[in-house]
């Protein structure tokens, strides 16, 4: 083997590693060993200096801290090793094929590689592989050629980068240990089980996006507010990590507080909005909150900066509730409107966050068109739909944004299962005449709903008592309404006046102020709200006996 001819072959390090040493031993001398003109004239009139032999390539080679290896022929037949490549794989016979004298390579699948090599004339690279000595090298492979042979051998070069490479594993472990860590604190500020309300069945579904440690903020929550209403959000803060998840976390805790108030949707978002500045005056969030009243048959929802709402009715046909929209929370200086959409039996809502339709490459009212297209013919329960709607939006693992997605149904019951869902309503005209009258329906109406004889005086009496702090506070038009679910019985009036009554201990000389104590005291639980025409209503349930 030519190793002088080799040298100049060898990766860019070994063959300046190799310059250098020839230049020391021989100073005069050009790069393709001519000795320059005027350095011949001087030598010519000077002494002889005394001959130095330049360093064999071989000697080079065996100086250097990487290994070689010398392979060639198809077979790559073993022509030299380094002391270096001796020292980490022992000793290797020269003259055999290398799948059977270097099997450290063969395990690495470097094999393959050497006849590429062979094959385009050109390097490969084979970056951080660990050997069978435990330590990582680079392995780059270089085509040498003699008397213009291609296939005369490979030049193989071995650089030691275990440090590396144990460091880019340490800095990846503790990328993995953040991002868990930044995943369990997101999943644990989501609700760790979804309420089921009455009338509705929900699934949910939350998908971390990609590998890193940066996750979102993206969060949903179903909230049961009582009288057979349930409220529904789903929200994305802006930004990634674990300060998005605390920011979501907080603004969670907010809107279930705020849920409480039982206000419309567009007043919690203008609470929200405030909350969401005072949190953090640089992250902002988008949100939809949404109320679903089973006695209208509706959505009652408003949006801050958020995707719209899309409902498939009960023949199939998908609706984009897309009005009004707000900016997201944290802007400040907006307000906020409701908007309404019929939410009936045998209807389909999707509340999602934009990383289930946004992509780089498509434009979103096309992304929400196609989404459209896959719940119109996503049937089954709502955790089968979630699942299908996700796969249909092409959420993988590897998922380069967090996505969430919240479905709910409202089921068209009919047959045994619809006779546990039964309403019923009185208009209540007239003065005092009207008290007698309303317990008397209600008494009518809970018999033939079959309730036991206490349930079913504990209905007429918080009933009478209802109806008769609506004739003494409110106003016209008045309405009682009884409604049954499978779990309970709810009793609700309205009237026309917005004053909300409150519960207040009564002193024994009072005539008034015992009605809503009674009721609270009878029932299971009592509460009342604003109604959008500027009226209220006040409500009562009474969980039913199970069997």
């Amino acid at each position: 083997m030519n190793f002088t001819r080799w040298s100049a072959r060898l990766p860019g390090t070994q063959r300046r590693a190799a310059a250098r040493t020839e230049s020391a031993v021989s100073p005069d001398r050009r790069g393709d060993g001519s000795v320059p003109a005027a350095r011949a004239e001087r030598s010519a009139d000077a002494s002889p200096a005394p001959a130095v032999d330049v360093l064999p390539a071989r000697d080079v080679l065996d100086r250097v801290p990487a290994l070689v290896a010398l392979v060639h022929g198809p077979d790559h037949r073993i022509g030299y090793v380094n002391d270096a490549y001796t020292t980490a794989f022992g000793t290797r016979p020269t003259g055999v094929p290398a799948r059977d004298a270097l099997p450290e390579l063969a395990e690495l699948g470097l094999l393959p590689l050497l006849d590429q090599v062979l094959r385009s004339g050109r390097p490969r690279t084979l970056k951080s592989r660990k050997a069978v000595d435990g330590r990582s090298y680079t392995f780059t492979c270089t085509p040498v050629t003699e008397d213009g042979d291609r296939d005369a051998g490979v030049l193989v070069f071995a650089t030691d980068v275990t440090d590396h490479a144990e460091a880019a594993e340490r800095l990846r472990a503790s990328e993995r240990r953040q991002r868990e860590t930044a995943v369990t604190l997101q999943r644990s500020l989501l609700p760790q089980e979804l309420e089921q309300p009455d009338d509705l069945r929900i699934a949910a579904t939350y998908q971390p996006g990609g590998t890193e440690a940066a996750v979102g903020g993206d969060w949903y929550d179903v909230i049961t507010l009582g009288g057979g209403r349930t409220a529904l959000v789903i929200g994305d803060v802006m930004g990634r990590g674990v300060r998005a998840a605390a920011v979501m976390g907080q603004l969670r805790t907010a809107v279930r507080a705020y849920a409480r108030l039982d206000l419309p949707p567009h007043e919690v978002l203008q609470l929200l909005d405030g909350l969401a500045a005072e949190i953090d005056p640089n992250q902002i969030a988008t949100c939809v909150y949404a109320i679903h009243d089973p006695n209208e048959g509706s959505l009652v929802y408003a949006s801050a900066g958020h995707l719209p709402i899309l409902v498939r009715d009960e023949n199939g046909v998908v609706a984009r509730a897309d009005e009004p929209t707000g900016p997201p929370l944290g802007t400040g200086g907006w307000i906020h409107s409701s908007g309404c959409i019929a939410l009936g039996p045998g209807a389909t809502a999707v509340l999602y966050t934009d990383g289930l339709v946004e992509r780089r490459d498509a434009d979103l009212d096309e992304s929400i068109a196609a989404l459209e297209g896959a719940l119109a013919g996503a049937t089954g329960t709502p955790q089968v739909v979630c699942d299908r709607l996700v796969r249909s939006a092409g959420v993988t693992a590897d998922h380069d944004d967090d996505v969430a997605v919240l479905v709910l149904q409202h089921p068209a019951r009919t047959g045994p299962d619809g006779d546990l869902f039964r309403n019923a309503a009185l208009e209540l005209l007239g003065g005092v005449e009207a008290a007698p009258r309303a317990r008397a329906f209600a008494s009518g109406v809970l018999t033939s709903w079959r309730f036991p004889a206490e349930l079913h005086d504990l209905g007429v009496l918080a009933t009478s008592e209802l109806v008769a702090n609506s004739l003494q506070h409110g106003i016209p038009p008045m309405r009682l309404r009884l409604r049954r679910t499978d779990r309970r019985l709810i009793i609700e009036v309205t009237d026309g006046d917005d004053h909300l009554p409150r519960r207040r201990r009564a002193e024994p000389a009072d005539e008034s102020g015992r009605g809503i104590a009674i009721v609270a005291t009878i029932a299971s639980s009592w509460g009342c709200r604003r109604t959008p025409g500027g009226g209220k209503a006040v409500w009562c349930e009474f969980v039913l006996p199970k069997g």
